[in-house]
């Protein structure tokens, strides 16, 4: 739980798009924002607005099982190949 909360919010909204396998362009669609807005936030020049947290948060909510198993899972394997 505790790596979690260590995960830059640029690595989990990369880890959150991959794993619903869309482009920038289709997850900035999801969220209502520009596909630069997303680029910026994955490349850690901005973070999300509160609003757009929210919807990042309901993205997460909406996976199957626990919303933290894959993001867990996808960093730990991103870890061991470096």
């Amino acid at each position: 739980m505790s790596s979690l909360k260590t995960l830059p919010i640029s690595d989990v909204i990369h880890q959150l798009r991959q794993h619903f396998n869309l482009s920038q362009e289709k997850f900035a669609a999801k969220l209502g924002v520009s596909f630069k807005t997303v680029n910026r936030w994955e490349n850690g020049r901005s973070v999300p607005s509160p609003m757009a947290m929210k919807l990042i948060e309901e993205l997460l909510e909406s996976t199957e099982g626990s919303k933290k198993s894959w993001l867990t899972q996808d960093s730990l394997e991103g870890e061991r190949d470096v």
